[in-house]
């Protein structure tokens, strides 16, 4: 479906910046090798950090007997993330923090369903629900109760997504919360689709938006599209309409994105989601 081809000449460096959008710097550095040797250095010492905080993170949040699952955080391919987001159960969310500040981190921003954490340039996300603009648009208990397993990071276990899940889970957060899809949203939609997949998305009323990415999907695997995609209103409030009448958990958040509208800003915060390419 990709035109695996090998760059050359000035298109290494151009397609390095395309790649870096769609969250595939890594990958391809590591193909491209010689021709940006000390972009792949660094990118590779960036992915070691990344995966030495994460270990740490998962570390100190098993150990304090936290219930939590690895969010967004399984790929087909190595990168390296701008955040760490790991789903939490709402009891657990005060303890996960407390284990984390003992650890080193500070709490940056508290919000509702959301907790950011950073230690020294390393953003940490803890979810109680998935959500935008205070909005829930999937269930975090009933995630963690359904599609979680153990993986292996950095050599430790962990609790992770299982990849069906992360199929759902990363078309509702392109679709619902972004309006945008990568080419490693792609990519996992494309390794990991499967009967489990459809059946989360189902049970947790987010096929609209699996169905909206899937379709960006093909028209960028064929060549009719390029990723990143900015999807249109007539798609995101298509999925977002068929949402609104199935969920009641939708629904009964719903009021908080007015409370959300009311910030000084969101205006800013608006504009920068809606015209941004990537995240």
């Amino acid at each position: 479906m990709l035109d695996l081809h090998m760059p050359s000449g000035g298109e290494v460096r151009r397609l390095a910046e395309v790649a870096k959008l769609n969250k595939l710097l890594l990958a391809y550095l590591r193909r491209v090798g010689d021709a940006l040797r000390d972009e792949l250095v660094c990118e590779e010492a960036r992915y070691r950090w990344f995966m030495r905080n994460a270990v740490d993170v998962v570390d100190a949040l098993s150990r304090a007997g936290v219930g939590y699952a690895l969010h967004k955080f399984r790929k087909p391919l190595d990168h390296v993330s701008v955040d760490l987001d790991v789903l939490v159960r709402a009891d657990d969310a005060p303890r996960a923090v407390k284990a984390l500040v003992r650890r080193g981190f500070g709490v940056a921003v508290s919000e509702p369903y959301t907790v950011t954490l950073v230690r020294r340039g390393f953003i940490v996300d803890l979810y109680a629900n998935p959500s935008f603009a205070w909005v829930v648009y999937m269930d975090g208990e009933g995630i963690l109760r359904c599609c979680v397993e153990e993986v292996e990071v950095g050599g430790v276990r962990a609790t992770a997504l299982t990849r069906g899940a992360e199929v759902a889970v990363a078309a509702a957060h392109a679709v619902y919360r972004e309006h945008a899809v990568l080419l490693m949203d792609c990519l996992v939609a494309w390794s990991w689709m499967s009967g489990e997949a459809w059946g989360v998305a189902v049970e947790h009323r987010v096929e609209g938006a699996l169905e909206a990415l899937l379709g960006a999907c093909s028209l960028i695997g064929e060549g009719y599209a390029e990723a990143p995609r900015r999807l249109g209103p007539h798609a995101v409030l298509g999925a977002l309409a068929r949402k609104v009448v199935r969920d009641p958990l939708l629904r009964g958040t719903l009021p908080n994105a007015l409370r959300y509208l009311a910030r000084g800003d969101v205006g800013r915060r608006v504009l920068a989601r809606l015209t941004r390419w990537s995240y």
